[in-house]
């Protein structure tokens, strides 16, 4: 069994005055999440608690023992959290509109599991490689998949914040879901596009490979995407294996 060192920050960047991203990290049950809200200011926030609230009942219930169960409950939380706010919207109409982008990593034993809706990311540190997990869930990924503009252009393409997927938008939300081994070593980290809008890999990775804490790396990717303008809410969740 594999211990785990977890640490979350969130910052309001330097040009909105509300917040709308979330982080829990808990490494006693073995999860993280990051959820970036959308939809106005009280919605898209009230849409990233939902997320994380239902997250936390689901994953904190029990002990989980096996990945299958991992997926099976992680599914589960995107499903519940993406009906409630549905449901919330359905009392609430002045919230139509509001939803999360949604971030889930869990781990169980010797193995993880993600969960991904939306452009918010996970990255891998392991072994001197730094690698994106999951795919964004947006226009300009569509775009760039199918030769139409360069990941560059994508970078700063007028359409790069339309979103694809969201929990909370429409019934029945496809998940995606990826597993595999844990190693001692490697460092997760999950962000929301306030982060990888301004900050390129080649900076993130930098900080990340530091010989510093957790804590001090967190600081460091909220203080670089502020630096370069901080027009989102920036939100990370950083987790080293041991």
């Amino acid at each position: 069994m594999h211990k785990l060192e977890m640490i979350g920050k969130t910052d309001a960047g330097r040009i909105r005055a509300n917040n709308e991203d979330i982080f829990r990290v808990n490494a006693e049950a073995g999860y993280c999440l990051v959820a970036d809200g959308m939809g106005g200011a009280a919605a898209g926030e009230m849409a990233s608690q939902i997320f994380a609230q239902t997250a936390a009942e689901i994953l904190e219930a029990s002990r989980i023992m096996n990945v299958h169960e991992m997926v099976d409950r992680l599914r589960s939380a995107f499903l519940q959290a993406n009906t409630r706010i549905l449901e919330h919207v359905q009392s609430y109409p002045d919230h139509k509109g509001m939803g999360c982008t949604a971030e889930m990593l869990a781990f169980t034993g010797t193995d993880f599991v993600i969960g991904h809706i939306g452009d918010s990311r996970t990255y891998r540190w392991r072994h001197g490689t730094f690698m994106q997990l999951t795919k964004d869930h947006s226009l300009v990924q569509d775009m760039t998949d199918q030769g139409l503009i360069t990941a560059e252009q994508a970078r700063s393409h007028s359409m790069r914040n339309v979103i694809l997927r969201a929990v909370g938008v429409r019934p029945s939300p496809v998940l995606d879901t990826l597993q595999g081994p844990v190693f001692a070593g490697d460092i997760f980290l999950l962000c929301s596009d306030g982060l990888t809008d301004l900050v390129d890999d080649e900076e993130i990775v930098e900080i990340i490979q530091a010989k510093k804490n957790l804590a001090s790396k967190a600081d460091q990717l909220i203080e670089k995407a502020n630096s370069a303008g901080g027009k989102d809410n920036i939100t990370v969740a950083l987790v080293e294996v041991t």
